[in-house]
């Protein structure tokens, strides 16, 4: 597990990602099968109970790693644009990247190399279309891999390399980022603007970009839903909000999560932004090696255990 790597004003960078998927059985052969990540937990979405949400990440769904969907079949497609996280970059060591590339291209995937930062990118795209990438990561090798029987560890995706956010006023954005989060800015290539939360080897990286004559991003199955970040506990929460709240953003009060508590708020581009506690985790309501394996509910929709899941698409 990669440690904080924050200090105790400062973000350690994205908790989560949560997006929108479409067909379900295609969508997880492709995050569990193909990308090799681990389905941590299989629960609902707790505002709609009818339609799943599903977390994958590493073995536990450290925050950094876990990416989660709401899996909304009959929704349409979206369209990218302004106002919209997009690319979901994932963090693998530098020597894995032929690894990827030639497993992408086997199972009939475009990709497509490129450098940024330094650093080495595949970029690619799921049936739904959202946009990914994976980042040949310095460090990453350091964090162990999680296996899927197919992926093997060492090439494994240890989480989160950081996302980008399509913006038309990245400034506003910026601002939210450092007096919000304490992300500082780390460089500019091209049409991005790069910040950097601590000095953790996952989920800390937040690029900004500004496409010229880019529409207005409109949300569906495709697209980023939102970016959580992460706080300690309660106490850094809080503190993340009051901070929001004096810069004249309206975050709402905390949300109970169950596998973490949540606080959201609209930054000045659009774009939803969540803070998310890293306590208490996946394995609040099973063990670590049952993780993702059945429908779990949260307490206040037990009751509805049958009628939810007469309702709820197959995954297999």
């Amino acid at each position: 597990m990669a440690g904080n790597g924050s200090s105790p004003g400062k973000s350690a960078g994205i908790h989560h990602i949560t997006a929108i998927a479409g067909e379900p059985k295609r969508h997880v052969a492709f995050y569990r099968e193909l990308l090799g990540l681990r389905m941590v937990k299989r629960t609902v979405n707790f505002d709609d109970p009818t339609t799943w949400h599903l977390y994958y990440g590493d073995e536990t769904g450290t925050p950094g790693t876990a990416l989660t969907f709401f899996v909304w079949n009959q929704l349409p497609s979206g369209h990218h644009g302004s106002g919209e996280p997009q690319e979901i970059a994932f963090s693998v060591p530098e020597s894995s990247l032929a690894f990827w590339r030639k497993r992408l291209s086997e199972k009939g995937i475009a990709v497509k190399d490129s450098a940024r930062f330094g650093d080495n990118v595949i970029a690619f795209e799921d049936a739904d279309g959202h946009k990914l990438e994976i980042v040949g990561a310095k460090g990453a090798e350091a964090i162990p891999g999680w296996s899927n029987g197919d992926v093997p560890a060492e090439h494994a995706i240890r989480g989160f390399h950081g996302i980008t956010l399509e913006v038309s006023n990245p400034a506003l954005t910026a601002r939210v980022l450092n007096q919000v989060f304490g992300f500082e800015p780390d460089g500019v290539e091209g049409d991005r603007h790069r910040f950097r939360a601590g000095d953790g080897a996952i989920g800390n990286v937040v690029d900004l970009r500004v496409t010229p004559g880019a529409t207005r991003a409109s949300q569906g199955t495709g697209t980023v839903h939102h970016v959580a970040f992460r706080a300690t506990g309660d106490e850094q929460e809080m503190e993340f909000r009051r901070r929001a709240l004096e810069i004249g953003l309206r975050p709402t009060d905390q949300v109970p999560r169950h596998y973490f508590r949540s606080v959201y708020f609209r930054e000045p581009n659009g774009i939803l932004f969540e803070i998310a506690t890293d306590d208490p985790g996946f394995t609040v309501d099973e063990p670590k090696e049952r993780l993702g394996k059945q429908l779990l509910l949260p307490p206040w929709h037990e009751q509805r255990r049958k009628q939810i899941e007469a309702v709820l698409p197959p995954l297999e």
